[in-house]
Formats: structure tokens, sequence, C-alpha cells
């Protein structure tokens, strides 16, 4: 087997040509303003391009797109030159050589440590609706704080008072995605005691509107004066995450509330009831309030862009929403917690495709991604399969409709690269994305995509594979798509389970192309069990990337997990993954060693590597993501004692964050007593975190649907290690489909479309 000199030093580890730690392209912590439409340009896959693209964060700020995005790249994306025609040759394995890897191209990324904290806000969504908020309620204009409406601030400070004094702050919470409750109390009465005799409720969404309540518990009646200062800088989410946001804009008195113009608008704020006071040189609307002995009273803030109409977010009407409204139940108490609250959160992040309505797709994340990333939102759309199809469908009609069609890189999803942690350079998310196609579509199909649907993609999906066939010529691994460019590990596992699946979406609809693709997946498997493994003391592990001399990168990361995704085929078997049995054992053993399960979840680089970080985003901390994947991987590979570890350790995480899974968090070990420390710059909710707490769950029924065969075949857990567990309201074959899976892990089905047959 293959096997390098053993490094010793952090930068031996490393491909020649890179540096020990590349710096961050801010990618995947989302930089403010990554474009809701996928990238369309040649520079957004690293091609050339004739004319230059202004960076970022340079000169005048350009307004953004009306759904709230830049349309340039955000500062920190570095630019590619062209592919190689065809992948370059592959050395002899055993070779020694070391030809240095060309540094990447492109001006130094901005660093992120400007962009204002996250992990303590309380971030209500509704896209293109957000209000993030503190938990002292008031908005100050500080940070992040404000009303947001397609990436725009529409109000950045709310300030209340009572009888001129703050409400003390005594509860913040959020209450649904896009709703955040906070109660303040005061003491009224003159003659009061300790006890607070006046509660001040305010309830605040992300579609603009705050309403106020106050609630007496004085012995008599209160006449009180209720001021609120408002104001707004206009500023968008780059502007504001770079810190480079203007001075508040003057108001002025308009309709019911007032009015802020500025250079790229207006926004406006009215009140039901209307003020007795407006004053536009203070931004201050006041109201005198009578409270009778236990009474209340309420004021509703209204705030919108001049000129827009009320926010209609996509998920708020049940007809309009993709997703089932799936529930749980069972021995577990978090379980049932944190799917109705991941549901919800990916509710809040849909968007639709302006000129194709019909298509819903999702955001990656809030509050900077709140746009579409193609691998994230293709990545999210599978995992969410068991909620129904109808997000899978939009999803690939929108990237369908992006997919570049010629050159040499026809049939790549476009996208944007992404930090890769300390020992590789920045990845392609278009390879993910262009190779996550086809099988999202295969697997939809299985969940009951309509036919004809399936087949008016088709083409689209040909078109991935004929790019994957192409970029690979005669050789056998898939490269990154730059000159010297990396053969990841997971690209590989990508790779390989796009051809599997495609052929067999190929065969099932009379298309040419599946044997070829099967082929070069039986030889992938034998050279990748053969170039990719490092023999050492400890039983070996996969290596994380191989460089175009041979040379391997032998750090051990949570990108190994996608090593065990195989992917579903016909009659609910699973496609074969890339390592033989011993080897998957010997990876379900490392992922499940206190180097990478924290306790918390999967750390996405082993706590004993070179260059571990705790909050490294790909060097260290838990991704959500990653970690769901792992859980379903082992699962279906029958470890299920690694996994329940994986497992437990996400809900209790899961349940720190009040079951809003954040996208990463510290990957600080689990001790007695602590609790995951949140990370600055996550999204939360984030696509693909909230989908993997749906991941999460399935896996434990091991749904193994094959919708044009009409059967479904169960693998559940046998360990059942979350006790009892009732899955209901998800979605196969069009029809809802209910499980339990008892305590001595049997599974059940108690709801089902008619007609489908339980598989063996």
């Amino acid at each position: 087997m293959h096997q390098p000199t053993p490094p010793s030093t952090a930068d031996d580890n490393r491909l020649p040509g890179f540096p020990s730690r590349p710096t961050s392209t801010l990618d995947d912590i989302g930089l403010p303003g990554l474009r809701s439409k996928p990238p369309s340009t040649p520079h957004d896959i690293g091609l050339p391009s004739p004319h230059p693209t202004p960076r970022s964060g340079q000169g005048n700020h350009t307004p953004p797109h009306a759904d709230g995005t830049e349309p340039h790249s955000p500062p920190g994306i570095h630019r590619r030159p062209p592919p190689p025609a065809g992948p370059a040759p592959l050395p002899p394995a055993a070779t020694t050589h070391r030809t240095p890897l060309p540094p990447q191209p492109g001006p130094p990324p901005r660093r992120p440590s400007d962009l204002p904290p996250t992990h303590t806000a309380l971030i209500c969504v509704a896209l293109p609706g957000l209000a993030i908020s503190t938990e002292r309620a008031q908005l100050t204009g500080e940070g992040l704080e404000g009303f947001y409406r397609a990436g725009r601030r529409l109000i950045s400070r709310c300030h209340v008072r009572v009888a001129g004094r703050e409400p003390l702050p005594v509860h913040a919470r959020m209450t649904t995605a896009d709703r955040a409750r906070f109660v303040g109390t005061l003491r009224a009465s003159p003659d009061a005691g300790p006890d607070p005799d006046l509660i001040v409720e305010r309830v605040r969404r992300a579609d603009g509107t705050e309403r106020i309540t106050l609630h007496s518990s004085a012995p008599r009646p209160l006449r009180l004066p209720l001021e609120v200062a408002l104001g707004t800088d206009l500023a968008d989410l780059g502007a504001i995450a770079s810190g480079s946001t203007g001075p508040e804009l003057p108001a002025t008195v308009h309709d019911s509330g007032l009015r802020w113009t500025g250079p790229t608008g207006s926004s406006a704020v009215t009140a039901d009831p209307p003020p007795t006071d407006a004053l536009a040189s203070a931004g201050m609307l006041r109201w005198e309030i009578e409270l009778p002995p236990g009474g209340s009273a309420s004021v509703e803030l209204k705030a919108r862009l001049d000129g827009a109409g009320p926010l209609r977010a996509v998920a708020r009407a049940a007809a309009t929403t993709p997703l089932a409204p799936a529930r749980a139940a069972g021995d577990h108490p978090g379980a049932q917690a944190l799917l109705r609250v991941c549901v919800d959160d990916l509710q809040a992040l849909l968007l639709r495709d302006p000129h194709h309505p019909t298509d819903t797709h999702l955001a990656a994340g809030a509050p900077w991604r709140c746009g579409l990333a193609p691998a994230e939102a293709l990545a999210a759309a599978r995992m969410t399969l068991p909620l129904g199809t109808r997000l899978a469908a939009g999803t690939l009609r929108t990237l369908a409709r992006t997919q570049l069609t010629d050159g040499p890189s026809s049939g790549m999803i476009p996208g944007p690269r992404r930090d890769a942690g300390p020992h590789l350079p920045p990845s392609c998310t278009a390879t993910e994305a262009t190779l996550l196609f086809p099988a999202l579509l295969a697997e939809a199909r299985r969940w009951g995509l309509p036919e004809k649907e399936t087949e008016e993609l088709l083409p689209a999906a040909e078109r991935c594979l004929a790019w994957l066939r192409t970029t690979l010529g005669e050789g056998i691994y898939l490269s990154d798509p730059h000159p010297g460019g990396p053969q990841r590990c997971e690209t590989q596992a990508h790779a390989h389970r796009a051809a599997l699946l495609g052929a067999d979406l190929l065969d099932d609809f009379g298309r040419p192309g599946g044997p070829g693709l099967r082929q070069w997946a039986r030889n992938l498997r034998t050279a990748f069990q053969r170039d990719f493994w490092i023999d050492d003391l400890g039983g070996g592990r996969p290596a994380a990337a191989r460089a175009p001399d041979g040379r391997l990168v032998p750090h051990l990361g949570a990108a190994t997990s996608h090593l065990l995704d195989t992917g579903l085929l016909g009659g609910g078997e699973r496609a074969p993954g890339l390592l033989d049995k011993v080897q998957t054992e010997q990876l379900a053993r490392l992922l499940g060693s206190p180097a990478m399960d924290s306790g918390w979840g999967l750390r996405g680089l082993a706590a004993k590597e070179p260059g571990f970080n705790t909050f490294g985003h790909r060097g260290g901390a838990v991704r959500t993501h990653e970690t769901a994947i792992a859980v379903a991987g082992l699962i279906a590979a029958g470890f299920e004692k690694e996994a329940s570890g994986l497992l437990r350790g996400a809900l209790a995480a899961a349940e720190a964050f009040d079951h809003r899974l954040p996208e990463m968090y510290g990957g600080e070990q689990r001790t007695d007593g602590s609790a995951p420390i949140p990370h600055p710059a996550s999204c939360r909710p984030a696509a693909t975190a909230a989908a993997a707490g749906v991941l999460l769950l399935t896996s434990l029924a091991g749904i193994r649907p094959d919708a044009p065969a009409g059967t479904v075949t169960l693998r559940p857990a046998a360990s059942a290690p979350l006790g009892e567990i009732v899955l209901t309201g998800l979605r196969v074959a069009g029809a809802p489909f209910s499980v339990r899976i008892g305590r001595l892990g049997l599974a059940m089905v108690e709801e089902a479309a008619d007609g489908l047959q339980l598989g063996v």
C-alpha cells in the first residue's frame, strides 16, 4: 500500500506548493453579498473572462440586486486560471519526486475578523425578510441589529422607553423561525414594592412588524407615555459586514409614522394606532397610553421598503411550501423539538426563482448567505427528500438553467470556491454541485419524483455526466479544475456516486452511457483502495487527497465521512463504496474515536492533527452537515456504535442551541457540565444544518424507497439509539408516510401510499 514518509512539521503535511494554512476564502462562512442567483460568469468557476470583474469592497459599493444580493463576487474569492483541456497524467504511485503545485492566483482575501458576531443574535427569518436582535430587545443600530428586506436594512434603531425609562429585559426567545418574543418589566406605580407591576412585551417578526404590548397589574389606572425612537442608515449587509456603513439618515414625518430616504432608496415605518406625536428631528413616535387595573394596550409598527408591497414568504402558505410538515415523537425528549425546528428553519430559508415562481430552492443561511449556493442547495435538498421531492425538483430546475452549455467546462453547474482547511487549497463547489446534480435527480426519482419531471431534467444530468467523462479523459481520478489541482478523497466519492446513480438513471430511461460509467466506477474502486490508503500501526486511514505526483496528504478530517455516503439505487439497494470491508471498518473506528468525535459531533479535523483549531470551519470545528452524513453512512454500513455516539452528541448540541442547529460550532471536547461553544461567524439557521437534523432522525428508520417499482425497504438501526421513535408526515411516492421504530430496533410502517409494497 502507498505510504508517504511521516511528516515532521505541520508544513510537511501540506501539498507541495501550498502554504501550511491557506488563507480562507470565506465562502463557507458566507461573505455578505453572496448572490441569490447562482454564479454565471466565467470567474465564478475560475475560467478566464474577457472583462475584469470589479472587486467588492473597492471604490463605491455596488447596489445589490432586487433580491438583496450583490452582483459581483464577495471579497475574498480568488480567481482561478482556466482548467486544463484534460486531466494531468498520473505519475507512477511509487514516485517520490515532488512537483510544486502553482500558487493560487488572485488578490489576498479579506479577513473575517471584522465580521459582526452572530452567535448571540436572535435571527428571525422569512426570506427575503430578516430581523436581527440581541437578547436586550432594543435595536441600537450597532452590529447587525435591525429589520432587513432583500439584504437592505430598513430599520437599524428601535428603542422603547415607557415613562422615560427602559424596561428591564427578563426574557428573550425565538418562538418560530420568523418570530422572537421579548419581555421586560417596570415598576410603574409610585407605591409599588419590589414586584414589577408593568410588563412590556415585544413580538418581532421577520416581515418587518413589531407589536409592543403593555400589561398592567397595578391596582389603579395608569397613564404612561410610550416613546419609540427609530432610525436607519439603509445599509446593505455587505457594508455592515465591512464596517463601512454611513450615518443615520434624517427622518421625515410620513403618514402615521416616519420615512427615511437615501441614495439607495427609501424606507418607512407606519404605526397602528397612529402616534399622538411624531418628531422627525429625533426620529421619535410618542403615545399616551391609558391602562385600567389589569388592562393591556398595544402598538404595532410596520417597516417596509418605500413602494414595496407586504412581504410574502414562500412557506407562509401551506399550498406553496414544498416541504411536508413532518413530526417526531418517542422516548428521546429532543427528537420532537429538533425535527419541528429544522422543518421550520427550512421553510424560512425558502426562495423562489423570480423568473420561474413555481420553482423554489433554499438559501444557504442567515444572515450572511441569504442567496443560492448551488452545492449547499443540492446537498440540503437531498437530505430533505423524506419531506417530499418538490424542493429537489425546484432546486434542480433552477440550477439546470445556470448550467454551462459550451466551452471546456460545458456541463458544469457554476459555483464559488470554498476554504478546505489548513492542509489543502480551497476547493471547487462547482465540481461538487455538478456531481450532486445527477445523484439528486436519481434519488429523487426513487423517493417519488414523477417520471415526466425526471425526464425533463434528464438532459441536464446527462450533461453533468458528460462533463465527468470528458474531464477524466483516460484518467482514473478527478482533480480540482485548475492546473496541478489535488485529487480529493471526497471528490472521488462524489464522482463515484454520480457515476453509479447516473448509470442507473440512464439505463432506466434507455439512454446510452451507463455501462461506461459503471466500468469507470469499478476501475476507480480498485485504484482508490490501493492509492488512497495509508498503512500505519493504528490500522491505516484514507488519505485526504492525492497530489498529481502521487504524494498523499495524510491528515484525518470529516471529509472522509463522504466515503460512506454511497447513494440509493433501485430495489432499496445502496451503491457500493470506494473502500473495501476492512477499510470501511477502520474508517468507522476512526470517525468514532475521541480524536474525531468531540462529544458534540464530528470535528472537521482530528484533534491531534497539525493545524487543528477548535474554531476552524474546516480545521476542527464541528460541521452539522458532515456529522449527519457520517451518522447516516455509519448506520447504513452497520457501524451503529460509532453512529450512536455522534448522533447523541449532535442531539445534545441541538438542545444547547434551542434545537436550531448552526452550520458549525466549536470542536472542543465535551466534558461533564460543559456546553458546545458557538462559532461567532456561523450562519444560524443554515440550510445544510437544518436539513442535517432531518437526516439524523430519518436515518434511524433506514427508509429506502423505490417509487418506480412500488416498493419501500426499511433498514432501521437495530440498536435503537434513541429508543422508540415515531416519524409521521413524511412523504414517499407522493403520499404521506409514517414509520415507527421500536425499542428493539424493529420498524413498522403505519401510513403509506396505496399499493406501496414493503421490500425485503
